[in-house]
């Protein structure tokens, strides 16, 4: 069994600190469950997390922040694990306040080289006498015994808009804390939509992988409508439930068309396409990780139909071209700089 993340130990060798009901917001490993003294409710973001917790007695299961096991009032401890985004660590900590019972204990939990240090000046905002109690497995543990508890915790107050255009044609898309580029389209979908105007898709039923706030499935449908065709539908996956979130109003407001899934990588993904299109993350943490990508162009090879289309943007640094060739076939580059390369493949 492989060790457990850092913050995750660090909460074991804290399991005093837990009193009565227990939530835990932000679990990156499902086997941390199994090892807690009581069971409680566990929530994470991440699709692949919550398909692998184990079906535990006493323990209620949640996915993203709009779960329905999550309720008001019903924890006595509450752990928070330090996000990627720091943007997002507010919006646990308001879950975290509106998931309390009255003289709740809070516990912020976080490695030193994501930022903890510099988290604990969110965390104090709503936790003044908030203090560290431990320093162990590169974290720090640091504990709320008094905090103001919010009476409501809505998505809708949370949610921002923006407009995205290119070639102009504009879509407004949806933001949450944590989301990439909440409020800008970001240079290399930039562009990836301006290679799609020039060397459009081929028609069909298409998937956005890594959808994020949903921007180039209903950017694509919105510029087929401005070009006189009738929108193909692009189906949307995302591993992250505020992306999920985002992408499900994203098109709504679009009128765009295609399902929108939480999976990690294509696991939850049963049709074929014309077209994959991509702007895939390759960061774990902090760390530069390109399995990532290499595992979903694997995945694509057997979601593509064949002749099918994978039309991918990366920085330009990154050794996808013989991964997209290895697994999908032959490689142009259609656009390319300093900073990011547009590929396409045909499927062999």
């Amino acid at each position: 069994m492989s060790a457990l993340p850092n913050a995750h130990e660090a909460l074991l060798r804290n399991r005093d600190l837990i009193k009565g009901r227990l939530t835990l917001i932000g679990l990156s490993d499902a086997a941390l469950l199994s090892q807690l003294p009581s069971g409680g409710v566990a929530m994470t973001d991440h699709a692949g997390v919550f398909s692998r917790m184990p079906a535990i007695k006493g323990w209620q299961l949640a996915y993203g922040y709009d779960d329905d096991n999550l309720e008001a009032g019903g924890a006595d401890t509450l752990v928070v694990f330090l996000p990627k985004a720091r943007a997002e660590l507010t919006f646990r900590l308001e879950l975290a306040r509106w998931l309390a019972a009255e003289d709740a204990r809070l516990v912020l939990i976080g490695e030193k080289r994501e930022g903890i240090a510099g988290a604990v000046k969110q965390l104090k905002l709503v936790a003044p006498d908030a203090a560290k109690v431990d320093s162990a497995r590169h974290c720090q543990v640091w504990l709320a015994e008094s905090f103001v508890p919010v009476t409501s915790f809505d998505l809708d107050t949370w949610m921002q808009w923006h407009p995205v255009e290119c070639a102009g044609v504009r879509v407004d898309v949806a933001g949450l804390p944590g989301i990439f580029s909440d409020g800008q389209l970001d240079d290399g979908t930039s562009m990836l939509l301006q290679s799609l105007v020039e060397q459009p898709l081929p028609r069909g039923y298409a998937l956005d992988f890594a959808c994020g706030a949903g921007v180039i499935g209903s950017w694509i449908q919105c510029w087929q409508r401005s070009q006189g065709l009738e929108p193909s539908p692009i189906d949307a996956v995302d591993v992250q439930s505020q992306a999920v979130i985002c992408t499900r109003a994203t098109y709504a407001q679009a009128g765009a068309l295609g399902d929108v899934m939480a999976s990690d990588g294509l696991a939850g993904v049963t049709r074929k396409y014309r077209a994959i299109v991509t702007n895939p993350p390759f960061h774990a943490g902090v760390r530069t990780d390109t399995s990532m990508t290499e595992r979903f162009l694997q995945q694509a090879a057997v979601h593509l139909q064949p002749g099918g289309e994978l039309r991918l943007v990366a920085n330009s640094f990154l050794p996808y071209e013989s991964l997209i060739a290895k697994y999908i076939g032959p490689v142009t580059r259609l656009a390319s700089d300093k900073r990011f390369t547009v590929y396409s493949a045909k499927r062999r």
